[in-house]
């Protein structure tokens, strides 16, 4: 009769609760299935199996041992964390929630943020400046190399206190804290970007990334035209990128892959631009 009972109450019991139990398990449920006796190993399958919604304190341990809670079970609710998946997305604000690899504009409309994942602007073109000057002086002054992009301004608009995020392939639990940013490019940090403004000429957007002179050339952002920028993390894979100081209106690009610089020849050149209006 007693075992009867028992299985009629553990019965009744798991029919009231069913929509709780159909999830991770709480503290109650805990409770009352130490208290119907079914034992620690039954117990403990029950939450390997459905796992548990909340952490344990050192109050909350106290508080379940004198309720009958036993070691072993209570060990298992430590060690059986329901970690909820939150799917990826492409435009909330919140730099804790999910994002696919890649860099984001931070928007604002208002009092409405969002986020919008940067495309990058890609170059194969190189232009020359200085040419006659170079020339004229057999090289003793420097001629400019110049990556230039198309369209006079970026779709990408912003304030004069611009805002950016980089998620890596870290943030959504990847081993590797990289992201692939092209054909043989691969961006692991944004301190390997270079914050730089454009100028508009002829309907495009063109960047100075290097220079030619009779001692040689150089190629890479010079120093002088360099925006300084900050970059702290927020969580493992993920930084809040912002320049240093306001920016005036203008267009500008954080530039982070060049290939091929030099006078006269091929360039690629990778660039995440955005205007400021």
């Amino acid at each position: 009769m007693k075992a009867i009972a028992k299985f009629t109450m553990l019965l009744s019991l798991t029919c009231a609760a069913a929509p709780v139990l159909a999830g991770p398990l709480d503290k109650t449920s805990a409770v009352q299935l130490t208290q119907l006796g079914l034992g620690d190993d039954a117990i403990i399958a029950k939450i390997a199996a459905d796992k548990v919604d909340f952490d344990l304190s050192t109050d909350d341990m106290i508080a379940l041992r004198r309720q009958g809670v036993s070691s072993a079970v209570i060990a298992a609710l430590i060690g059986n964390r329901y970690v909820a998946k939150i799917a990826p997305s492409l435009d909330s604000p919140d730099p804790m929630v999910p994002h696919p690899a890649g860099f984001y504009a931070l928007q604002e409309e208002g009092r409405i943020q969002r986020m919008q994942r940067m495309e990058p602007t890609v170059s194969n073109q190189a232009k020359t400046g200085g040419l006659f000057g170079y020339a004229l002086t057999g090289g003793l002054a420097s001629m400019s190399i110049k990556a230039a992009i198309q369209n006079d301004t970026s779709r990408v608009p912003m304030g004069t206190q611009p805002k950016f995020y980089f998620f890596s392939a870290e943030s959504n639990g990847d081993s590797s804290s990289a992201w692939a940013s092209g054909a043989n490019t691969v961006v692991n940090s944004p301190a390997e970007l270079t914050l730089v403004r454009l100028t508009k000429k002829n309907g495009r957007r063109e960047a100075r990334v290097g220079s030619v002179n009779i001692g040689g050339a150089k190629t890479g952002v010079m120093d002088k035209e360099r925006i300084a920028f900050t970059h702290s993390a927020v969580r493992p894979g993920v930084f809040v990128v912002q320049p240093q100081a306001p920016l005036p209106a203008g267009e500008y690009g954080f530039i982070y892959s060049l290939a091929g610089a030099g006078a006269g020849g091929a360039m690629t050149a990778r660039i995440f631009d955005f205007t400021v209006r």
